[in-house]
């Protein structure tokens, strides 16, 4: 299907998925994963057709945006994209960003990516790029998205009540969070460390 022959170029390698950079040839991928409904309905996307034109449109702003980092989920067992993850709105400055994620694959969901994702996102953020808070938004009716980010370290700290519509019905929109200071490295602290004397 869209699975690579060969192995992808890859940034962090966690347990059973690895993060790699956006990829030109996957954008007839990212359309089919922006047109699934189902996909869409968590992701504060409009449900709309999404045309490859749109689609290519989308992946060369995100391709060279300076305030976003774009990465491509992949499994480790035969590296098959399966979603993509962000931090966007980062604040150097203020040492802050904003979180994403959409496992677009169905029969990827459940099986813990999201956590694993979540997770490797954090480590990015607060090991290789030193930020300190990590905040996002998820509906109140996803409860897997919650639970994933709750397991990864995130925290609810406040809600938007009844400002999400699904269905004919108004849900809260949680914000939740993560610092630094409560959050260990599962990865990159080994990579970005000092050499030891030899």
């Amino acid at each position: 299907m869209d699975t690579p022959e060969t192995p992808p170029v890859v940034n962090i390698v966690g347990e059973r998925i690895a993060l790699g950079p956006l990829r030109r040839d996957l954008i007839p991928t990212y359309q089919r994963w922006r047109n699934d409904f189902f996909v869409a309905r968590t992701t504060g996307d409009l449900p709309k057709p999404i045309t490859l034109e749109e689609q290519a449109a989308w992946y060369e702003r995100a391709a060279t945006s300076s305030d976003a980092h774009w990465f491509i989920i992949y499994e480790i067992d035969g590296w098959r994209p399966i979603g993509r993850t962000d931090l966007f709105e980062i604040d150097m400055r203020n040492r802050t960003a904003l979180f994403g994620i959409m496992i677009s694959e169905a029969d990827a969901c459940g099986k813990g990516y999201g956590t694993e994702t979540t997770r490797l996102m954090l480590d990015y953020a607060f090991t290789a790029l030193g930020l300190h808070s990590v905040m996002l938004d998820v509906s109140e009716y996803n409860l897997a998205g919650r639970r994933a980010y709750e397991k990864a370290g995130f925290r609810e700290i406040g809600r938007r009540r009844q400002s999400d519509l699904l269905n004919g019905h108004l849900y809260d929109l949680i914000m939740m969070d993560c610092i630094a200071t409560e959050f260990e490295s599962p990865v990159l602290g080994r990579i970005f460390a000092p050499d030891e004397r030899r």
